[in-house]
């Protein structure tokens, strides 16, 4: 029974998932990967901005320091929403189970997860995520074939998907609190000097993500503490 309703609490996330990943597959395979190592990457992260960094940096020819430390940083989060949700899961959901819960425990995953009103079952987690990771994975290979039969126009058009993920996901929020879109333009900021300023050609884009991921957190962290962010939101 709870495995049944967290399939069908997943099936939005699923069908989110694929369009994302269907650019992510498209991407890979322009950039000069087989469709299997696409899929794989799919099937074993299911991570989207993670996968869109990594792969950026993969195609860049970018170094496994660079690798470990931006999917750190971007990854990050996912230790301390997996320490929220453990508070919600049952006695009965023990160790192994919270390890297999803890490998698909994304956002959007996570925030279906904490609106449960019940107490979360290793049924229900397991139904909610399984559905998504299909739909990611599943949409990793349906790019990965389309990237060959779609027209070079159509498939210029879908690598702005990317962008537009991202978009869709800070401009709600931005809209809602001043100090998020101000992080939010000065991480823009900081990208662009370094990619357009020729005395930081030598920066690779691995490290360019890193610096302009701490830079502007550092700012955010300095100038709108938490307590002044959420006064800051009300007002």
């Amino acid at each position: 029974m709870e495995f049944r309703k967290g399939l069908k609490d997943g099936i939005p996330i699923a069908l989110g998932y694929f369009a994302v990943s269907f650019s992510f597959g498209l991407l890979a395979v322009k950039g000069g990967l087989t469709s299997f190592q696409a899929v794989i990457i799919s099937l074993t992260n299911v991570t989207s901005a993670g996968q869109f960094a990594g792969l950026k940096i993969i195609l860049a020819g970018g170094t496994l320091v660079e690798m470990i430390l931006t999917q750190f940083i971007i990854n990050l989060r996912y230790s301390l929403m997996s320490l929220s949700l453990s508070q919600k899961l049952g006695e009965a959901v023990g160790i192994k189970e919270r390890l297999v819960i803890a490998f698909a425990n994304t956002d959007e995953i996570f925030a279906v997860a904490m609106g449960h009103v019940k107490e979360l079952t290793f049924g229900y987690m397991i139904g909610l995520q399984l559905l998504p990771i299909v739909g990611w994975t599943g949409g990793t290979l349906f790019g990965a074939i389309a990237s060959g039969l779609l027209p070079k126009s159509i498939s210029s058009a879908l690598s702005l998907a990317l962008y537009g993920m991202f978009v869709a996901i800070v401009m709600p929020v931005a809209r809602k609190s001043r100090p998020v879109a101000i992080v939010a333009l000065v991480a823009a900021a900081i990208s662009c000097v370094l990619y357009y300023v020729p005395i930081f050609k030598f920066i690779s884009t691995g490290i360019a993500i890193i610096i302009s991921t701490v830079a502007a957190s550092v700012i955010g962290a300095i100038f709108f503490p938490v307590g002044t962010a959420e006064k800051k939101e009300v007002q």
